[in-house]
């Protein structure tokens, strides 16, 4: 017999635990941005508060494309999520720089 279907199943398994981690992950991460912005912005540090955005995109977006990689539609929508989040962050704390 071939265990074909349990290799299939644990890579399934293992691709969805690796999402979900990630995704908690930016998650959290997107959070304590959000949170910290207005304390960032009012000690004058927008261009770190901004570094911190544009990692925070990059990330979600290499994540985002690996996941549509794999056919995890899911996740991939979810990320997209939290990318045009951080995109908006960054136009906010642009225009709140001006």
């Amino acid at each position: 017999m071939s265990d074909q279907p349990n290799d299939r199943s644990d890579e399934a398994r293992d691709s969805f635990d690796f999402f979900s981690n990630e995704y908690a992950q930016a998650l959290q991460a997107y959070a304590a941005i959000e949170q910290q912005a207005g304390t960032i912005l009012l000690l004058g540090g927008s261009e770190e508060l901004l570094g911190f955005i544009e990692q925070f995109i990059e990330m979600a977006t290499r994540t985002r494309d690996l996941a549509e990689e794999r056919g995890e539609q899911n996740f991939s929508d979810w990320f997209r999520e939290l990318v045009q989040k951080g995109q908006a962050l960054r136009v906010q704390v642009a225009t709140a720089r001006t």
